[in-house]
């Protein structure tokens, strides 16, 4: 990437699952920019709709006057995408490993588990109103 400076752009959008795909674009958007791989690119929009849809329908109950705030940050060295719920904010600990024998056949809880697979840093924290996730994908030269 050549010189430049920090790259920042703030989104956001109404709880409806078609606003899934209008962050994931821009995300993409910003990560080709970058110079990411389309695999790197792949994974991105992969954490990013996951996340995504956590906020629209896990932390905003698809209530859609509550909004997806989203910050794209865009460095020499990384890509942070910070996605912000209206909810009532969780405990991401609570969550259940999928990966123990009672959990392998259960329909859901595996995104998370995904988007840490996927992202080089996942970070949660509990913000003024709902649940900040911070996701951060590193560039390699």
């Amino acid at each position: 990437m050549s010189r430049r400076r920090e790259i920042v752009q703030d989104l956001v959008v109404p709880s409806a699952a078609d606003q899934i795909q209008v962050v994931e674009e821009q995300a993409e958007q910003l990560a080709r920019l970058a110079g990411f791989s389309e695999q790197e690119c792949d994974n991105i929009a992969i954490a990013i709709t996951e996340i995504v849809a956590n906020a629209i329908f896990h932390g905003n109950q698809g209530d859609v006057s509550k909004k997806v705030h989203v910050r794209f940050t865009l460095t020499e060295q990384d890509f942070i995408i910070a996605i912000r719920d209206e909810g009532f904010g969780f405990d991401p600990t609570s969550v259940a490993d999928p990966l123990q024998p009672e959990n392998l056949l259960k329909d859901r809880g595996r995104g998370i588990f995904i988007v840490r697979t996927l992202m080089d840093d996942v970070v949660f924290r509990n913000a003024d109103t709902g649940t900040e996730v911070i996701l951060t994908k590193r560039l390699l030269r």
